[in-house]
């Protein structure tokens, strides 16, 4: 009997004592399409489609002249958050997105990077991004303050926005499954039509927060440039 509600999102399955729910973050592998297909199939355009709109908009954020290779980290990203969110709807697959030891791995790296190599090879324009143009001589100390408080807490806000999201959707697919054994025989389908209506929009969720965070990533690391 579950004792706590977040011990649906604790590492369970093991075999001589060692936790094998991590590997479940390393099934988006088995979905990758493969590239030497004499003729593509329809997975594999679809999937090339969705990878070049990424690239073109990933291109547009950072910059026409720094965009050599760099777009592909954010949609190595985005498509590694999306496998793992959306993996982690089926039963009995592990959410490792829901857990801020994977969500801070992903967002810490990056900002550390895009903070390096901000300060060491354009540390003026850094300076300027702590203050916004127009602000009054009176306000800057505060606005130095205010803007370097936000940039620190970027890879938390981007951790703690996706690990929320994941959490809060399971946990309310959970307290409703726990009703169904409470409530009178013909009121079920109703409970069954809302939750196939609550993961609809978890998988809405999924793919948007996947997208969310490759988009926020690629804005921080236009302004270090």
């Amino acid at each position: 009997m579950m004792t706590n509600l977040f011990s649906i999102f604790d590492p369970t399955t093991n075999i001589f004592n060692l936790s094998l729910n991590w590997l479940s973050t390393l099934l988006g592998l088995m979905f990758i399409p493969f590239s030497f297909w004499l003729i593509p199939n329809r997975y594999y355009i679809m999937w090339n489609f969705i990878l070049n709109k990424l690239h073109s908009e990933f291109k547009i954020l950072i910059g026409f002249k720094n965009t050599n290779g760099t777009t592909l980290i954010f949609i190595s990203i985005f498509t590694f958050i999306l496998f793992n969110n959306l993996l982690g709807i089926f039963p009995y697959i592990f959410t490792s997105t829901s857990h801020l030891t994977l969500s801070l791995s992903i967002s810490l790296p990056l900002w550390i990077s895009f903070m390096l190599y901000g300060w060491i090879n354009h540390n003026e324009h850094m300076f300027s991004h702590l203050i916004p143009q127009g602000t009054p001589s009176i306000l800057m100390p505060f606005m130095v303050m205010i803007e370097t408080i936000s940039n620190i807490i970027r890879p938390m806000t981007l951790a703690v926005r996706l690990t929320a999201n994941m959490i809060a959707g399971h946990l309310l697919l959970t307290l409703l499954s726990g009703t169904g054994n409470m409530i009178p025989t013909k009121f079920v389908w109703i409970l069954i039509i809302i939750q196939f209506l609550l993961l609809t929009l978890e998988s809405a969720v999924a793919i948007i927060q996947s997208y969310v965070i490759s988009i926020l990533s690629t804005l921080y690391s236009s302004e270090t440039n």
